[in-house]
């Protein structure tokens, strides 16, 4: 990333956290630094499976990818290969995001991301550093299938941790302002419903990047009220599993 790139993304991520702070768009029900700190934690983990693991994969994929011209961005011409390819790199996602809930070994390491009883910036980095192991043959088919190139995975990671980080935060967008940007991107609103401890509620917005994966497959839901939705998982041992121990062992248990 340039020094450019990077600054910008930095300056985005303080505005968010900076947001979030003093509009919060739900009250919070347990202290936040103990919740923070653990979250960096898990993602600290989590980023060294990301950093030993994925990435020299994924790269030696995209590299690949460009000097056989193959994938999607191989078939099509000039830019549109590109455009295509990290629009498949975002719906590869949304579907590994459904399979996460549905499939039940891939949900007990996925639960560990919903039993946190609020939702901020810091849950978007609270997972479990198996759940980022296990999904690795997952990302090498994206990124071989999508023919996506070095440059473009680049961009494609920086737009989904931006992403991430943002439809995480507890930032109170103006209504309509949340609403509008919902129709392309994941907000704040959008992602706080699915993580409801509703299970009706929290079958929908699997969205990660672009919204339009939710309306195609008509999981969008909208209109929930940020104060009714109840953050967290529905079952006795949601409580005792949010604590960084139990949090690494109960897929285990």
């Amino acid at each position: 990333m340039s020094k450019t790139g990077t600054v910008l993304l930095l300056a985005a991520i303080t505005a968010i956290a900076l947001g979030e702070r003093r509009r919060p768009l739900r009250r919070t029900t347990r202290p936040v630094r103990p919740r923070i700190a653990r979250n960096l934690v898990m993602g600290a983990m989590c980023a060294g499976v990301v950093l030993l693991a994925e990435a020299p994969a994924t790269q030696a994929i995209a590299r690949a990818n460009v000097r056989d011209r193959r994938g999607l961005a191989g078939w099509l011409p000039g830019a549109l290969g590109p455009v295509a390819a990290f629009v498949a790199m975002d719906y590869g996602f949304y579907r590994w995001h459904v399979a996460t809930h549905r499939v039940p070994l891939l949900w007990r390491l996925h639960r560990v991301h919903h039993v946190d009883p609020d939702l901020d910036m810091s849950t978007a980095l609270r997972f479990h550093f198996v759940d980022m192991a296990v999904s690795l043959p997952w990302q090498a088919a994206q990124v071989r299938l999508s023919g996506i190139g070095p440059r473009t995975l680049a961009a494609w990671k920086q737009f989904f941790l931006l992403s991430i980080l943002f439809h995480h935060s507890n930032l109170r967008l103006p209504a309509r302002w949340d609403a509008w940007a919902s129709l392309v991107l994941t907000t704040p609103r959008m992602h706080g419903i699915h993580h409801s401890q509703c299970l009706a509620e929290r079958e929908s917005n699997w969205s990660s990047g672009l919204s339009l994966w939710d309306r195609l497959h008509g999981t969008f839901v909208a209109g929930v009220e940020p104060a009714r939705i109840l953050i967290g998982v529905d079952d006795a041992a949601a409580g005792a599993d949010v604590a960084l121990g139990r949090a690494l062992a109960a897929p285990f248990a």
